[in-house]
């Protein structure tokens, strides 16, 4: 009976654990999926269509950084108990926070553009007329949020996020030729500017401030604790594996249907989200294709714009010093609603204005590029809040200030070289 007892209390004790592990798991997952959004989908499908292959190494050996980044958001969250613009504000004071969040509104207004024009043409596509695919965008996204509940907007953000798994299919049907991707990804033509501005591009679009801000805010308004820091840490590597394998999936299938058979740079350029579903859509048939490929771009548009606009309400929040959490109503924390309201409706109404164009979304990852400095340099700064067994240290710590070296002159090289 003794033993029957012990395996009754074992068994308890790892149901618990488990359901703790899994109600643990959500920021870095949704965060990630996030940063696979209309922009990077753009992106990443431009890079295949004028280089083919060549860029696919790039995306796949940024994983290590992107996930050191955001672990060390997850740290800051859990162990300080606070957002990511609040603590810039204690440490550094108001005049900094200002400049951190400035670079985030620049950030959040490029990401809200191009994720309702991935929207508006994805409307287009069935007919359907850019103000009223954006407008119904809008008015979700406020029913999303207007919820009340952090754990409400997390769960409907991932169900809409996982629609991106569509990329893996459109990937699979291409077919990718595995001897032209093995000579391609070897072929690397690094003194060519329009292939250095591309692979900035791709570096802008792994790295959006956004994503700082919004899992260190997630993590603390999520009240996770030092015992939940195991399944955050694995939340976070899962979503980093999963955003950048999403990204290499549509390059992939962008270089297998329009990437050059000749020299780099001689396949074709994009010119609308039009242009890729038109492309990649007839591996699946016309309607199944438009359909798979629209439900990847909506899921990714969507899941991004709730991330970045909350970020971005959060961040101010925190600097300003207003009320901001979603588990407080629009009646506790007006000016947060209001401010997150604002930022989707102006950017929708934006939108209405731009034309539907590849060029303005890459223009806006490379924007971002230039600002990954700033970003990693406030991380490893304001990690010297946490306490001592938690700060960064030893080989972990120059590895990650190596590769963030090394990608960041990537990021100001690639963005220069396409300027000049």
């Amino acid at each position: 009976m003794h033993a029957i007892n012990n395996g009754a209390s074992r068994w308890r004790t790892l149901h618990t654990h488990f359901l703790r592990w899994v109600a643990v798991w959500g920021p870095g997952v949704l965060v990630m999926l996030a940063d696979t959004d209309a922009g990077n989908v753009v992106t990443a499908a431009q890079a295949g269509a004028r280089w083919g292959y060549r860029l696919l190494p790039l995306l796949l050996l940024l994983v290590p950084l992107l996930y050191m980044v955001q672990e060390l958001t997850v740290r800051l969250g859990i162990f300080t108990g606070r957002g990511h613009g609040e603590l810039i504000r204690e440490k550094f004071g108001r005049g900094w926070s200002y400049l951190a969040v400035l670079g985030l509104f620049v950030a959040v207004a490029g990401s809200l553009v191009t994720e309702f024009t991935g929207v508006a043409g994805i409307a287009e596509l069935y007919g359907i007329a850019r103000g009223t695919g954006v407008s119904v965008a809008a008015l979700v996204l406020m029913a999303v949020v207007f919820t009340g509940s952090y754990r409400s907007v997390e769960r409907v953000a991932l169900f809409i996020g996982f629609f991106e798994l569509a990329f893996f299919y459109v990937a699979w049907k291409a077919h990718p030729d595995l001897g032209t991707v093995a000579h391609q990804v070897v072929d690397i033509p690094a003194g060519n500017p329009e292939f250095l501005f591309l692979a900035a591009a791709l570096v802008g679009a792994v790295f959006n401030p956004w994503m700082v801000f919004y899992q260190q805010s997630a993590v603390a308004d999520k009240g996770l604790t030092p015992e939940d820091l195991p399944a955050a840490r694995w939340d976070t590597a899962f979503g980093a594996l999963l955003t950048q394998l999403l990204t290499a999936a549509v390059l992939v299938a962008a270089a297998a249907t329009l990437g050059p058979a000749g020299a780099a740079g001689s396949g074709v350029n994009l010119d609308s989200v039009g242009a890729i579903s038109g492309a990649l859509t007839p591996l699946l048939g016309l309607h199944a294709g438009r359909l798979i490929f629209s439900m990847g771009v909506l899921g990714a548009s969507m899941v991004a714009a709730i991330v970045s606009s909350l970020a971005l309400a959060w961040g101010m929040g925190e600097v300003a010093g207003f009320r901001r959490s979603l588990e407080a109503s629009p009646l506790q924390a007006p000016t947060f609603y209001a401010f997150y309201v604002l930022m989707v409706l102006g950017s929708a109404a934006l939108v209405l204005l731009v034309p539907d164009l590849v060029w303005l979304s890459v223009a806006a990852q490379v924007v971002n590029a230039f600002m990954l400095p700033l970003v990693i340099g406030f991380l490893l700064a304001l990690s010297t809040r946490l306490p001592a067994a938690q700060r960064l240290r030893g080989p972990y710590l120059w590895v990650m200030v190596g590769l963030s070296v090394a990608t960041c002159l990537i990021g100001f090289v690639g963005g220069l070289s396409g300027l000049l």
